[in-house]
């Protein structure tokens, strides 16, 4: 019978850390995560897709260091980064798979409805950075103030609300324009 390997001792203990570690990091953000993606996406099988995928891509690697020091942080721009993804990737199929003359009646028809004006503002959203987007959807969404964004993103408070300002008007101007298109 051969000795164990000093090597597999210490990985097999560094792995049973590293488990429980992202057990405890789950058990304590899931919750936040999941609420994140759900009000980015608009849906919850969206929003368990997307916390299925952050987790997982936790598994599969080691832990960033980001997310040793800051798990909430890492995990909400995780989540909003994996969402505004979905949304984007959804944009291109809808767009390549669907004759446009059909996209914009069906958009027009529907384009009074809560659902309608839901997917369009987070398209909208998609289409700003990721910070920008961080920012909106921390302010408006989970309704932290400009001092709380600061501090988890690790900003000052004027430049979250001059980021605030500035997105808010790209956000107008997007949402004209895509009223614009459907009208036409």
């Amino acid at each position: 019978m051969s000795e164990p390997n000093v090597s597999e001792i210490v990985m097999d203990f560094f792995e049973a850390q590293s488990v429980e570690e992202l057990e405890e990091v789950f058990r304590e953000n899931y919750r936040m995560v999941y609420r994140t993606s759900y009000a980015v996406t608009g849906n919850p099988e969206d929003a368990e897709d997307v916390v299925q995928a952050i987790f997982l891509r936790l598994v599969r690697r080691e832990f960033p260091p980001d997310l040793k020091k800051n798990p909430g942080g890492y995990l909400y721009r995780a989540a909003v980064n994996e969402s505004l993804s979905l949304i984007r990737g959804r944009k291109r199929r809808v767009f390549s798979s669907v004759p446009s003359s059909m996209f914009v009646q069906s958009v027009t028809a529907e384009s009074d409805s809560p659902d309608e004006m839901h997917r369009r503002l987070y398209e909208a959203i998609a289409e700003l950075t990721p910070q920008s987007a961080h920012i909106l959807i921390l302010r408006y969404l989970h309704e932290y103030s400009d001092t709380q964004i600061a501090n988890l993103l690790g900003m000052s408070r004027g430049t979250i609300a001059v980021s605030l300002y500035r997105s808010r008007a790209r956000l107008r101007k997007l949402l004209k324009g895509s009223v614009k298109e459907m009208i036409r």
